[in-house]
């Protein structure tokens, strides 16, 4: 084949692949596409599990690793991700299908993590649900054990905590072993339901209800962190925590453990 016929084969293609990626949606403005990206960037892992890993991992000396990886391995993999989703302007799989046909399979491994992780974070989101409907309640349920017979607390509430047993009981209604089925619990099933229904009214209309959706999922967890900072600085030992936070234990690095 001769140069020119490669060269009008490639300007085809070329023609073909702007013209399927021209149709595709944009963001109404720059503010949406940045709320956008801080909401997926910033989840459930960042407020509940980073300050647990810092606890358990020494404290001040967990920022080191953590800031080694976030320089050399999380903000290029970012950098990664937008340039070639702005340059090529394709979903997950065509991007890399179009860097390189040995490299599809990347794309399937996204879009298979992403929807395990999807599936991992809207179960706790459903239990999130339960909470926030029973926190209207005065007491809270979990501030002190259940009755029994209108004489005495229940046993097992007794030998544990009210936390535990709303938890294990009340929520969970876990078996007492793993050899015991269990059956579906009616309450969590209507919860997670409710969660993905409105994940799927978040998604609805594609990029554009999800830059309307951003305004709130993107902001709306830092105010309620911040009052969260708020009311746990004034209580008791709040200072002791913040010391304990901050204070290198470099000696707990050497621990191995999958986190």
């Amino acid at each position: 084949m001769s140069a020119k016929g490669t060269e009008v084969k490639a300007d085809t293609a070329n023609v073909e692949v702007s013209k399927s990626t021209g149709e595709r949606p944009k963001w109404d403005n720059k503010i949406q596409y940045l709320l956008t990206c801080i909401g997926f960037a910033v989840g459930l892992g960042n407020v509940w599990r980073f300050p647990y890993l810092c606890q358990i991992y020494g404290g001040g000396a967990f920022l080191i690793p953590y800031l080694i990886a976030l320089v050399f391995e999380g903000l290029p993999l970012l950098y990664l991700e937008l340039a070639i989703g702005q340059r090529l302007r394709m979903g997950s799989i065509g991007v890399w299908n179009s860097i390189s046909p040995y490299l599809g399979g990347v794309g399937m491994a996204s879009m298979v993590v992403s929807f395990l992780v999807g599936m991992f974070y809207n179960t706790i989101l459903a239990w999130v649900l339960w909470y926030f409907f029973h926190s209207f309640q005065n007491p809270l349920p979990w501030r002190s054990c259940p009755v029994f017979n209108l004489t005495e607390y229940v046993r097992e509430c007794e030998l544990s905590s009210p936390v535990n047993y709303f938890w294990y009981r009340e929520t969970l209604n876990i078996t007492p072993n793993i050899e015991t089925s269990g059956s579906l619990q009616w309450w969590l099933v209507i919860c997670l339901a409710t969660a993905w229904c409105i994940v799927y009214v978040c998604f609805i209309r594609g990029i554009e209800t999800i830059g309307k959706a951003a305004y709130i999922t993107a902001t709306f967890p830092y105010l309620v962190l911040t009052i969260f900072l708020v009311r746990a600085l004034t209580l008791p030992g709040a200072m002791t925590g913040l010391k304990y936070l901050f204070t290198p234990q470099v000696s707990l690095l050497l621990l191995h453990r999958v986190m």
